[in-house]
């Protein structure tokens, strides 16, 4: 087993090799798709079909967004977490669908990406649906553990013998320190999530935005000291900010009211 980083549009790509298949640890940007088709086959001299299984941490446009395009292309199988109803569903999920790729292209903005085409359907059709600690389809050394927090259906992927583990969103190195992600939709089971991966006493732990990083006693603490205790989301942020704007618009109107 080999494992390959491959820096992608917005976000970290883990493509593990092996002699006779290939793991892609996340289902990445759409736009991703021409950079790890050429990495596998003039990097690593390999057929592009020789992708096997791509793994789909959660929904959002870094993590999913090349993931049906890529089975079209190379027939791969798709695995994601055991959930009954769709993440982006219902009118909310589409506009919480739109909100996400705006953010993804702030972002590639802000890294001074090129502009490309991020789209793809909000609705996944995995192949495989795994719940905690299952094992991998075609790669028995790796299991899925469900890390929930950053959405309702987040996955980390471990391989027990290497004492590895890819964690996706569960933090993001900014700075040299490791932050918690933006959304938090479930901030006390992302705590339990934090807590359950620093428990497993790894060798090497990778996100998907900062690479390897290093996950000693100082970070975890200061990663649970960082996380917050009520839901931070999309709508929570639109919320606030709304509030802060008609509080702002009134009290305005009531000085301007006052004044002689």
């Amino acid at each position: 087993m080999q494992l390959h980083t491959i820096k992608g549009y917005i976000q970290d790509m883990y493509l593990v090799e092996y002699p006779d298949r290939l793991l892609l640890l996340d289902g990445a940007c759409r736009a991703d798709i021409p950079h790890l088709k050429s990495f596998i086959e003039q990097d690593l001299g390999r057929d592009f079909h020789d992708l096997h299984t791509v793994v789909v941490t959660h929904m959002h446009p870094d993590h999913a967004g090349a993931a049906h395009k890529l089975r079209a292309l190379t027939g791969c199988k798709l695995v994601s977490a055991d959930r009954e109803f769709d993440w982006y569903a219902r009118w909310d999920g589409m506009l919480m669908h739109l909100t996400d790729l705006a953010l993804a292209r702030w972002m590639a903005n802000r890294l001074g990406r090129p502009k490309a085409n991020l789209w793809y359907s909000r609705k996944l059709k995995p192949d495989y649906k795994l719940s905690d600690g299952e094992t991998i389809p075609g790669f028995e050394d790796w299991v899925v553990l469900e890390t929930p927090g950053h959405t309702d259906r987040d996955l980390s992927v471990y391989c027990p013998s290497e004492r590895l583990a890819y964690v996706a969103d569960l933090m993001v190195e900014v700075k040299q320190k490791l932050i918690p992600p933006f959304p938090i939709f479930h901030p006390n089971k992302y705590r339990q999530s934090v807590e359950r991966i620093y428990d497993l006493h790894l060798d090497t732990l990778l996100v998907a935005h900062g690479g390897q990083v290093a996950f000693d006693q100082p970070a975890f603490e200061h990663l649970l000291v960082s996380a917050p205790r009520r839901p931070v989301t999309h709508w929570r942020v639109t919320k606030i900010k709304c509030k802060s704007l008609l509080k702002s618009i009134w009290r305005f109107g009531f000085i301007d009211k006052k004044k002689p």
